[in-house]
């Protein structure tokens, strides 16, 4: 098998999982790292298959321009029919959580109430405009829940705005969004491989919004003390037997914006009504709560991506 599976990637910590799972299965794969780089449009692109792992938060790695160079590549690949995962499209919506609500509405999908500003004085008067008695602030181009911020009154957001903590979004997006108030501090999180659901992850979000579920960023968020393991609530656990209507929705919106690879988080409220607010086509997964289960979201990736390069290769 000369051809290989092409991992475009702009974290390595978010990518040791899938290297060792790949090699655990002895698939051929080479890393493009593409912080920095040069596409030759005239050149042809090597056979084989490409997973794209861009993430939109790739800006807060100092690296700025990885998503814009990935869309240049991914395009020379697509021009040539080279079978790219989580290609183009994909991308798109990865970096604008704008173009996921419009993708996700055009699918019958509810998504929270949301105003888009560009300006100060615009986020304040898209707050106006929602006229609510709570909403939050997020990124347009985020990860990781970057800038989802909590406010209860005009004034606290005039004083976040103004203030010296206000964190522009890196595209100058800022969405103003209605609070949905769950019943219990949780969100659900379904994960899909090959654009088939593979599980869902309860994330418990008592300590905050930073909700990515990839080892390296939940360190910091470890609570136990030594010795008290045992009565810890996990931040991320796997729910056993997990269905919904939902999930056939979302299966849909997946083929039609042709993401293969993604996981896609939604909140529930006191009426039992589902509000679906992000879309993660650069999953990762939370090891002690896929140990513990005995589920495995790299794994599964591994096997389909070798399963595609069997079929590329004949």
């Amino acid at each position: 098998m000369s051809e290989k599976i092409y991992i475009i990637h702009e974290n390595r910590e978010w990518t040791d999982h899938l290297i060792k799972r790949l090699e655990e299965l002895q698939l051929p794969y080479e890393e493009w790292f593409l912080d920095e780089g040069v596409v030759n449009l005239v050149d042809t692109p090597p056979e084989g298959v490409f997973y794209n792992r861009i993430s939109a938060s790739s800006h807060t790695r100092d690296h700025r321009f990885a998503p814009e160079l990935t869309e240049a590549v991914l395009a020379w690949l697509e021009r040539h029919g080279r079978k790219v995962y989580n290609g183009s499209r994909a991308l798109r919506l990865e970096v604008s959580k704008v173009n996921q609500y419009m993708a996700l509405d055009s699918n019958q999908i509810r998504t929270p109430k949301t105003i888009a500003a560009v300006g100060k004085e615009q986020i304040i008067q898209a707050a106006k405009e929602l006229n609510l008695p709570s909403f939050i602030t997020k990124h347009n181009r985020a990860g990781k829940g970057l800038g989802v911020q909590l406010f209860h009154s005009i004034e606290a957001l005039e004083n976040y705005v103004y203030g010296p903590t206000f964190e522009p979004s890196i595209d100058g997006i800022t969405l103003i969004q209605e609070y949905i108030q769950a019943p219990e501090s949780y969100i659900t999180r379904c994960e899909f491989v090959g654009g088939k659901f593979v599980y869902a992850v309860r994330v418990d979000t008592s300590e905050g919004f930073e909700l990515c579920p990839a080892d390296a960023c939940v360190i910091e968020d470890m609570f136990c003390p030594v010795g008290e393991e045992i009565d810890a609530k996990p931040k991320f656990e796997i729910i056993e037997g997990f269905e919904h209507p939902v999930i056939e929705k979302y299966e849909r919106f997946l083929a039609e914006n042709n993401i293969q690879i993604a996981g896609i988080e939604f909140i529930q409220n006191s009426d039992g009504d589902i509000f679906t607010y992000d879309v993660n086509t650069n999953t990762n997964y939370n090891s002690d709560a896929e140990a513990k289960a005995g589920r495995y979201g790299m794994l599964e990736i591994a096997k389909y991506l070798g399963e595609q390069l069997t079929v590329t290769s004949h």
